[in-house]
């Protein structure tokens, strides 16, 4: 896991997911050094002993006061962080909730409704939760701060990196930019596959808002972080709607892939 400072007040936590034939998809959490500190969702599954004692390192549990989800699906060590911080209270959609209620029992009284457009008084500043323009799930929110201007954008803007050492770049700018074009284009396509249906000039409408806004640092949920390229950012996601559709391997595919992965016998 590496462990990165990319925005004012804000520690990354940052792992990777292997995906046979596409890269190594980042997949970051972060803490937010507010008045009342802040979890920005709770990183993977099978990392959470390590997340945890991550977090721990940088936040007394028993301080820690609100764990945002910016998608149901990054609520992977949500029970966990939750025993371990008895005050913080979980932030999320009633949708949100739902979902989660279906694999995970959470007391409503740990939870924190939030709904686009709403804010969230963290004791030194607020978070303002928003709708983004490209999402998987009617729950995805993401967060603003409107102190610093750091923007949480969840799924949006992510990509799979060529390498694992690209994982752990301190911004897109180490990313070739082919490879960071081809890669957010395809995570468009899989990510949001009904995004080529939605009407072109809505949605142009609706990334205009966030030229306007301009924030100096964009954090995603599955990408290196993003210091003053917000247009950039833009400019590929505008594009997104011409990328070929995805179609996964099929169970052929499915099996080499299988082989491939086994560990060799000596």
């Amino acid at each position: 896991m590496y462990i990165s400072r990319p925005a004012p007040d804000v520690v990354a936590l940052t792992d990777a997911v292997p995906v046979p034939g596409i890269g190594f998809l980042p997949v970051n959490a972060y803490v937010l050094y507010a008045k009342e500190p802040v979890l920005i969702d709770t990183g993977l599954r099978a990392s959470t002993p390590e997340f945890l004692e991550e977090v721990r390192s940088l936040v007394e549990p028993a301080d820690l006061r609100w764990v945002c989800l910016t998608h149901p699906g990054h609520a992977e060590s949500v029970l966990e962080i939750l025993e371990a911080a008895p005050d913080a209270l979980l932030v999320t959609t009633f949708l949100g909730e739902r979902l989660l209620s279906l694999e995970r029992r959470i007391p409503p009284d740990r939870v924190f409704l939030l709904n686009p457009g709403e804010w969230l008084d963290v004791g030194d500043r607020r978070l303002k939760s928003f709708r983004l323009p490209v999402y998987d799930s009617p729950a995805t929110t993401g967060l603003f701060d409107e102190l610093t201007g750091t923007y949480f954008s969840s799924d949006c803007f992510g990509a799979p990196m060529t390498t694992g050492d690209l994982v752990q770049s301190d911004d897109i700018g180490a990313v070739p930019s082919s490879d960071l074009v081809a890669g957010q284009r395809l995570w468009a396509a899989v990510d949001c596959p009904e995004l080529v249906n939605v009407d072109r000039d809505a949605f142009l409408s609706r990334l205009a808002l966030l030229s306007d806004l301009d924030p100096p640092v964009v954090l995603a949920s599955h990408l290196p972080s993003a210091h003053h390229k917000t247009e950039t950012l833009l400019d590929t996601l505008a594009n997104a709607q011409d990328a070929p559709s995805y179609a996964g391997p099929g169970q052929a595919a499915f099996e080499r892939m299988l082989h491939e992965m086994e560990p060799t016998r000596a």
